[in-house]
Order: C-alpha cells, then structure tokens, then sequence
C-alpha cells in the first residue's frame, strides 16, 4: 500500500516538474523571439528607406500579416518593443501587434496597437496622462502624447473606428494588470501626435 502512495506521489512530483520546465522554456522561447524580433526591426528602421522620391512625399509600405514593421517606444518605462502586422495570438507572443485594417502614422486616422500586459506592456500600469509613446517605422519617427484612459470590456471592438482626418494612436492591453488568466476587460490609451 505504502510502494502504491510513494509511486503516485513520485509521478505527481515527474508531471509538476515537466510542467513547470515546459512553462519555464516558453517563457524563454518567447522573450527570444521578442529580442529577434526587435533587433529586425531596429535594423529596419536604421536603414535608408530604399523608396525615398526626389519631393520626398513620404511612401508608406505596406505589410503582410507577421512582418516586423518598427519600434514602439516608451520613454517613461525605457522600453523597445517590436511592432509585429497582426494582432493573432502568435504575432502577440513576439511583439506589439498592429491591428490590421487600421492607419499607420501620417494616414490621419486611428492607429491600433495591441500587446500583452504580461509581456510586452509590463509595467504599462505606471504610464499617466501626458507621458508618451514613440511609433519609428522605416519611413519615420512619430511621437504620440497620452491623452486620455479608458477601461471597456474584452469584447467591446466599438474603439475600432475612424476618426479620419484626425490621427489617433489607440494602445490596447488586457485588464486589471495584476490579473491571474484571461482578463475581463481592456484598459486604452488614448494618443495624439506631438507636433
């Protein structure tokens, strides 16, 4: 009776191991797939766009669904983090996510960006009114001010909208931050470029 107490025991003991050294390895895997992904786009905005005009009209590539597209800064946290066409749950694992279908800057009408408040936007939290978000894509650098907060349910899509021909940067994580699973609402920042 006692060898059958300490076998089950034993294999308790194997399967919460090999459970938390899965967890610890995707944990791993997905910070290293953040820091490739963000030495990609970092090169990518370094370079000279390859599209530059002689009137230099600014050209706006476009994006496919998982291209790394630029760097989203956070001065108040001293944080980089790739921004990543798509807001899927595998794009969301290696950056910010670009809610496709909306503006990219310059487009003057509402950009959306998402990310996990787990992951890429830890410590988001601690951001206030006033502090700001830098977008630098290949074809420039956009600094966009907080201007205004707001908590919605998970479900509620009704922030995606236009608000064409005013530019909108629309920064969207999962809320309360100190939640445990999957959380029941949104917190959103509201931006507006910086002249």
């Amino acid at each position: 009776m006692k060898k059958g107490i300490y076998t089950v025991a034993l294999l308790f003991i194997i399967g919460g191991l090999s459970l938390t050294g899965y967890s610890i390895f995707q944990i791993w895997d997905s910070n290293q797939a953040q820091k490739d992904a963000l030495v990609q786009a970092e090169e990518l905005i370094s370079s000279p766009p390859a599209n530059e005009q002689i009137d230099k009209e600014i050209v706006i590539p476009t994006y496919e669904k998982g291209d790394t597209m630029g760097v989203l800064e956070v001065p108040k946290l001293g944080k980089s983090m790739p921004i990543i066409e798509g807001t899927d749950e595998e794009e969301l694992e290696v950056g910010v996510g670009h809610y496709t279908g909306t503006a990219l800057p310059t487009q003057n009408d509402q950009i959306v960006l998402s990310g996990h408040r787990d992951t890429v936007f830890r410590r988001f939290d601690e951001l206030e009114i006033g502090d700001t978000f830098v977008v630098k894509l290949e074809y420039g650098e956009f600094t966009y001010e907080i201007v205004d907060t707001k908590i919605v349910d998970a479900d509620d899509r009704t922030i995606i909208k236009s608000t064409a021909p005013n530019e909108e940067l629309v920064v969207t994580t999962c809320y309360p931050f100190g939640y445990i699973g999957n959380a029941p609402d949104r917190f959103i920042f509201y931006a507006k470029m910086v002249d």
